[in-house]
């Protein structure tokens, strides 16, 4: 049975104690509004992006070139592709299928339910939801309005989505009914109420007319999208909707293919909306949003799916490729695979090419770009082992010294990201407007027009990128600079590892020392881990300031909702012996062996 959708606001108690949510759900038929307890509409537009707006939230103005082939906006891409691809298949899950004719559709009338809910152009409209179609169509009918659509993760604790809902100004949340229950003793957002079960409940009865016309400025502020905040608190990182549209523009050039492409890592990540989203719909593709990011789950989608693209973690590859419980078969449509989001282990690639006969895409990208800015070599091979590949044809990536100028191949500094002077996209890319709400960190990573992103590396002659670790992670040995990446390239090739990594510890003689923890590989293979083994090998490969004076063996790491390793968790561990809920401890790796 089709259920109606409930719009909640939330009201304080008389006693000026906790806010909580009242559900009220009412709707003139009409003039096809829906309030609760009172209007949440405003009188007047707020108007386009203006210079003043930019400035109160700490951001820049970008004026890249128009972008060739391509609409100008995420919002004229939904017109763009219904028109194109019409009755192909556009979106599809285990409850609902669109073809794109359908999906615009969708999206107008979700658009005009946000519109009546009292959403304008730059509002932040915070989207929580699991990976479903409704994620996806929300995603879009922000788009469609000019707001500013903010993903939070459903994994994060409540504290944690309530500081996203705080720091971004949210003015509508749209999320499960669960989840708006969880933050209501903290937040006054007014909210959209979300059934999973029944897919488009919430805006399927709207008048897709009510939604407003007119074009979108496809420069202004159009997702904030938060760092995982692996080094503090989360910054949120603005982007525009030439942004998002630029990566799959490119890849189109390379790859024009129309593939059905899956997405198991969380679509409120703004990184996957554009790599599957807006790069899918630009080629006619399928989006299947999966409800699954373990392996096993993963290899039922792909094969019940048919998925031919999809973008995942080391972790979830290696278990692909290594569980008895999946059957090889199950993987045969799998034919375009990206790894990125965590230092891929080398011996990852080997494993895949002895499993498919193929090798799978890696680059190097961050939040702040977005995605990735490196991949593959030249000649449109994988590239190196270990290393991130070429720069992408529509940016000019460069490595810089601390004064800020560009350093030759081969030697080290920082990873910087701008726009290509030359070629097809030249000056389409535009950084990042900023971090909302901090214009100083906006003016340090923007410095000199270029992103400067904290990370270190250094170009080969064939300009394959390497990445040698985030400058946060560096550790000093008595002076010396220690790469944790660079320890960590020397041990995971190892047969009996699956994943390893390296963290500085406080000592008082030397400031830092190396400790390295290791997840041993499945089966038999981690049976011969030793601590003998990997001093064997840090002994052949690097310097003996770089070697870790001590192992931890560990179950699984603590990791961040794009599979990376929070190294912060485990300083802290070996500071004071605290861990998250749910990790075991790791064990010191004695001298002959794991289990001795």
């Amino acid at each position: 049975m089709w259920l109606s959708s409930r719009l909640c606001r939330a009201t304080c108690s008389p006693n000026g104690d906790a806010c909580y949510l009242q559900h009220r759900y009412a709707s003139i038929l009409a003039s096809r509004i829906l309030y609760c307890d009172g209007d949440l509409r405003r009188d007047a537009e707020q108007p386009n992006m203006s210079d003043e707006f930019l400035a109160v939230h700490g951001l820049i103005r970008r004026q890249p070139q128009a972008i060739p082939g391509v609409p100008a906006s995420v919002a004229s891409l939904v017109d763009h592709a219904a028109a194109t691809y019409g009755s192909r298949p556009a979106l599809a899950d285990r409850r609902v299928s669109y073809t794109y004719e359908q999906l615009r559709g969708a999206v107008d009338r979700a658009a005009a339910a946000l519109h009546i809910a009292g959403v304008r152009p730059l509002d932040r409209v915070a989207s929580c939801l699991p990976n479903t179609s409704d994620v996806v169509i929300t995603f879009l009918a922000t788009m469609r309005l000019g707001a500013i659509w903010v993903g939070i993760n459903t994994h994060l604790a409540v504290p944690e989505k309530c500081f996203l809902l705080a720091d971004s100004g949210a003015s509508l949340l749209v999320a499960t009914e669960q989840t708006i229950t969880s933050v209501r003793p903290w937040t006054a957002v007014p909210a959209i109420a979300v059934e999973i079960t029944d897919p488009g409940s919430w805006w399927r009865d709207t008048d897709p007319a009510s939604r407003p016309q007119g074009d979108v400025d496809p420069l202004a502020p159009a997702a904030i999208s938060y760092t995982s905040g692996t080094t503090g608190s989360p910054k949120g990182v603005v982007h525009s909707q030439h942004n998002m549209l630029l990566p799959g523009a490119a890849l189109l050039r390379r790859d024009p293919a129309a593939l059905i492409q899956g997405v198991c890592l969380p679509l409120t990540i703004l990184n996957m909306q554009v790599l599957s989203t807006v790069q899918t719909m630009l080629n006619g593709g399928v989006i299947v949003p999966m409800d699954r990011i373990d392996a096993v789950g993963v290899a039922e989608w792909i094969q019940e799916f048919g998925v031919q693209r999809m973008y995942s973690t080391p972790p979830t590859v290696y278990d692909l490729l290594t569980r008895p419980d999946i059957d090889p078969a199950s993987l045969a449509s799998l034919t375009h695979l990206g790894v990125g989001g965590a230092k891929c282990p080398e011996g990852l690639r080997e494993r895949y090419r002895e499993h498919f006969g193929s090798d799978f895409g890696f680059g190097y990208g961050l939040t702040e770009a977005p995605t990735s800015v490196t991949g593959g070599a030249a000649d449109g091979s994988a590239g190196p082992l270990g290393s991130s590949g070429v720069e992408h044809e529509q940016v000019s990536v460069t490595i810089r010294d601390a004064d800020g100028a560009e350093v030759p191949a081969g030697d080290d500094g920082e990873i910087c990201v701008g726009p290509t002077p030359i070629g097809y996209f030249a000056n389409c890319y535009s950084t990042m407007l900023g971090y909302w709400d901090r214009p100083e960190a906006t003016q340090a990573a923007l410095r000199g027009g270029v992103l400067h992103t904290g990370d270190v590396g250094r170009f080969d002659a064939e300009g394959n990128l390497w990445v040698l670790d985030r400058r946060s992670d560096l550790i000093i040995r008595g002076g010396a600079n220690v790469y944790p990446a660079e320890v960590e390239r020397a041990v995971e090739g190892l047969s009996c590892v699956a994943e390893i990594v390296v963290v500085g510890r406080e000592h008082p003689r030397l400031g830092e020392e190396v400790v390295g923890f290791v997840l041993p590989a499945a089966g038999a293979a981690g049976a011969d881990l030793s601590r003998a083994v990997l001093a064997a090998t840090c002994e052949e490969q690097l310097a003996r300031y770089k070697w870790p004076v001590e192992w931890y063996v560990v179950e699984q790491y603590p990791r961040n909702a794009m599979g990376k390793v929070v190294k912060p968790t485990l300083r802290k561990w070996l500071e004071t012996g605290e861990l998250p809920e749910g990790l075991q401890a790791p064990v010191l790796l004695p001298v002959t062996g794991v289990t001795a």
